[in-house]
């Protein structure tokens, strides 16, 4: 399946959630995408996206490592169903929507936490989702850099 179904679907999951132990397994799969999708784009994307993809997998899998995984099926991990990158802006617009809104998310579970342990894991999570969504927009930046340079070199 391509990064924009796959992020819409998360999104979709991440919405429709309700307590917190839901929450914080839509954003663990969140995560777990971003990180699947930021190692595809190191291996495969654009050249002048790999470095800041590569640190996109590394803060995706902090986000991942602070949360307690979810027992998932495989067939329901939507990281491992992920086929393509598709068009690769419209997938890091799309990834950097849902990043913010698992922001968003956790700080609702935040604000709500009966112990400190559930809040500290959020404020670190937070962090993480953050920092992916930071290497994502500088990705995008980086595209736009690319296609202003192509544009200028064509019409020369």
């Amino acid at each position: 399946m391509d990064a924009v179904r796959l992020i819409m679907a998360s999104r979709g999951a991440l919405a429709e959630s309700g307590d917190t132990r839901e929450v914080l397994a839509e954003v663990w799969q969140a995560q777990s995408l971003a990180q699947a999708i930021g190692s595809r784009f190191a291996v495969s994307g654009p050249p002048e996206l790999r470095g800041e993809a590569l640190g996109l997998t590394e803060l995706a899998g902090r986000g991942c490592g602070v949360l307690e995984a979810p027992t998932v099926d495989v067939k329901t991990l939507r990281a491992a169903q992920l086929t393509e990158l598709g068009d690769a802006r419209e997938a890091l617009l799309c990834l950097g929507g849902l990043l913010g809104e698992v922001g968003i998310a956790l700080v609702g579970v935040a604000c709500a936490a009966d112990d400190e342990a559930t809040y500290w894991q959020c404020m670190e999570a937070i962090d993480a989702a953050d920092e992916s969504r930071d290497r994502v927009l500088e990705m995008l930046r980086r595209l736009a850099a690319r296609d202003q340079e192509v544009r200028e070199r064509d019409s020369a």
